[in-house]
């Protein structure tokens, strides 16, 4: 008897070991860490086989910025997007774009992985921010500089950087490659946070190298999205509300040092060309019913993120005021209703006494700081966006934290499950959430059906189904967006397009009429309504009306200066007519005035091939440094080298196209033309793909 006793004593003994030292693995920092990176790299799986959607096109594969690291220098003296009123100043997303480039060429795996690990590396920073922020605010705590916080606080802070980064209504900032900028100012304005936490930590030298990182990380939040901002608000507020570490005297020179970097980041600004930033959409609401009715739909997504989608908006519909019923009136007011009860919930919350009123002030400041700036106070370009959350949504994760700190002790037992409940319902929907953003078509029929805004999403999903050649279902539905919306230019051009490839010509061209006067009323509004001109100035050429296509182009140029696409087809068109060396004069042009664009040297370059081939040779010289995986410009240098008879240099250049493309066959067939001159053709029939 004694002896089963003793074997139950003992298995016992052993399950409690094991029990103890998983609880101990659970609680380490690096562990909590890891689980971090694998949970939050599972749920957003489905996006790593994404394709280019929306802007995408336009910031990476069409953008010229991204193409070289010569080229870092110069995303700091333009806006982020080249097209358009659009006034957005984030150097430091063309810059990540440039770093995938440049690894990962044109494909979209790399540039999605890279979406992923930021949103990752961010919420790993968030987590032991947390865990100094939420010591410093724990009743009787007044020193944030130690990490060594209570069980109770560390594992709040890490449930709340679980449920951040699975949080399903971040998925347009971290699926949606354009969306980046969120993740990249939070990383940044994080990790400048920590920084200056971690130099109080040490003696003078290394104190002032991390102060200085710390200036420099909030350089780059700000050179990443103007949100970063908001952060400098937060570090500021609880600098002189809760840190009881810092003297006065710190705190006013910390103070002045956040105001330069501010400065300086206003003055950079300043280094792009001045744009009119197109006038905000308006709004039949009042402002204070807005503001109202976008705290219900941030707080409704923050809890329930049901029906999540882009181009989001809480105006009443105008045939519900006009037609509906008591009902459907009082139904489209839910938002209203519920903005304000989250309001009252905020304040009571953070005015309540408790053990966790300082948690839940903080995370109630935080929440509203973040969403002031998107809450319709000002006009916006939208009246609500789930991205825009990215920031405020940690003040909400805070001040629910907050709230459950003042649970009866006898619920306590269940905040672990409700929490690993939230965590899987939240992984769940992001997982599903990013299968959304695998393919164009799925995303944009996805979105039409959750309600977007229909006018956008049906031209951009007209266009898919035109670009595949699905006629059948691109008319009917571009037919739709331009009975919709008859004075949006872009629903007018994507229409006359495709009647003019469906052979309806003369439909066509009265369609494009009306495009191009569109275009010319709202140039400043729309970005690159040019394209209708373009496609006139195509269709004339295709009529072999060339005078009447170069007519267009001219006039095109005159409204649209600097637009690359219409010199392009012009000197195209002139080069074919009257010779290169009348071509050369606008192209040359252009290339002065913007020495960073690639296909313009490049076409540069081939103007005078026949003419100068000193100056092609420099024309493409350049643009083969402007785009560190193009091959064409290194092959009309290879030919170049040929006709000179200096096949060493040929051979040279051409191994260099080869390394660009390595799985390209053309580059080793001409490898092998350049060796078989050389003498060589053993070696040409050993070069690879041959």
């Amino acid at each position: 008897m004694s002896a089963r006793v003793s074997c139950s004593v003992a298995h016992a003994s052993r399950k409690d070991g094991v029990l103890t030292r998983i609880r101990a693995a659970l609680e380490s920092n690096s562990v909590r860490c890891l689980l971090l990176v694998v949970i939050g790299f599972a749920v957003r799986l489905p996006a790593l086989s994404g394709q280019l959607i929306w802007d995408d096109t336009s910031l990476i594969r069409d953008n010229p910025f991204i193409k070289s690291p010569l080229l870092i220098g110069e995303c700091f003296r333009h806006y982020l997007s080249l097209d358009g009123p659009s006034t957005h100043y984030r150097p430091i997303q063309n810059i990540s774009y440039c770093l995938d480039y440049l690894i990962w060429n044109n494909n979209t795996y790399g540039f999605h992985l890279s979406n992923i690990l930021w949103h990752i590396a961010s919420g790993v920073l968030l987590y032991l921010l947390l865990l100094r922020l939420l010591l410093s605010l724990s009743s009787g705590a007044n020193n944030s500089d130690s990490c060594r916080a209570s069980p109770g606080v560390s594992a709040g802070g890490f449930v709340v950087a679980l449920l951040w980064i699975v949080h399903p209504v971040h998925s347009a900032a971290v699926d949606y490659l354009s969306g980046r900028a969120d993740s990249l100012a939070f990383f940044f304005a994080c990790g400048a946070w920590l920084l200056y936490l971690q130099a109080r930590l040490h003696s003078r030298t290394a104190r002032t190298l991390l102060y200085g990182a710390s200036g420099l990380s909030l350089m780059l939040a700000l050179c990443s999205r103007e949100s970063a901002c908001i952060w400098v608000l937060l570090f500021l507020v609880h600098l002189f509300t809760v840190d009881g570490h810092s003297s006065r005297r710190t705190k006013w020179i910390v103070l002045a040092v956040c105001i330069s970097i501010v400065a300086l980041y206003a003055g950079l600004r300043h280094l792009p060309t001045a744009r009119v930033a197109s006038p905000a959409s308006g709004s039949t609401t009042p402002r204070a019913v807005l503001m109202l009715r976008a705290l219900g739909d941030y707080g409704r997504l923050m809890i329930w993120p049901s029906n999540l989608h882009v181009e989001r908006t809480v105006e009443t519909p105008a045939w519900i005021n006009a037609y509906g019923t008591w009902s459907s009136r009082l139904a489209s007011h839910y938002l209203t209703v519920l903005g304000g009860v989250l309001a009252a919930l905020l304040l009571f919350g953070a005015t309540r006494r408790g053990a966790g009123q300082r948690t839940r002030a903080f995370g109630a400041a935080w929440f509203l700081l973040g969403y002031l700036p998107i809450s319709n106070l000002l006009p916006l370009n939208a009246t609500v966006a789930e991205h825009w959350l990215y920031l405020p949504s940690v003040g909400f994760l805070l001040f629910l934290f907050g709230c459950s700190l003042d649970i009866p002790a006898r619920w306590q037992r269940f905040a672990l499950p409700v929490a690993c409940l939230a965590v899987l319902g939240l992984g769940v929907r992001s997982f599903d959430r990013s299968g959304d953003w695998v393919s164009p078509e799925m995303f944009y029929r996805h979105a039409i059906a959750s309600g977007a805004a229909k006018i956008r999403m049906a031209l951009n999903l007209g266009q898919i189904y035109a670009g595949e050649e699905n006629y059948g279902k691109a008319e009917p539905l571009l037919r739709k967006v331009v009975e919709m919306s008859p004075d949006y230019p872009m629903g007018q051009n994507a229409l006359a397009h495709l009647l003019l490839r469906e052979g309806k010509r003369e439909e066509a061209e009265q369609v494009f009429a009306v495009a191009t006067k569109l275009a010319q009323r709202t140039q400043t509004d729309e970005p690159r309504t040019w394209i209708a001109a373009l496609n006139v100035a195509y269709m004339r050429y295709g009529q072999d009306d060339t005078d009447g296509a170069l007519a267009i182009l001219a006039k095109a140029n005159a409204d649209y200066p600097d637009t690359w696409p219409l010199i392009n087809l012009q000197s195209e068109l002139v080069a074919r007519t009257d010779g290169a060396p009348s071509a050369i004069p606008a192209v040359e042009a252009f290339v002065r005035d913007h020495w960073w664009h690639f296909a313009a040297s490049l076409r540069l370059g081939k103007l005078y091939l026949e003419i100068d081939p000193d100056r092609a040779a420099d024309a493409l010289r350049q643009a083969s440094r402007l785009d560190v995986h193009d091959a064409e410009s290194l092959n009309l240098l290879a030919m170049l080298s040929i006709q000179r008879g200096d096949l060493k240099e040929a051979y040279t250049t051409q191994r260099r196209a080869v390394s660009r493309q390595p799985d390209e066959p053309r580059q080793y067939v001409l490898l092998a033309d350049v060796l078989k001159r050389m003498g060589r053709a053993g070696e040409a029939h050993l070069a690879p793909g041959m």
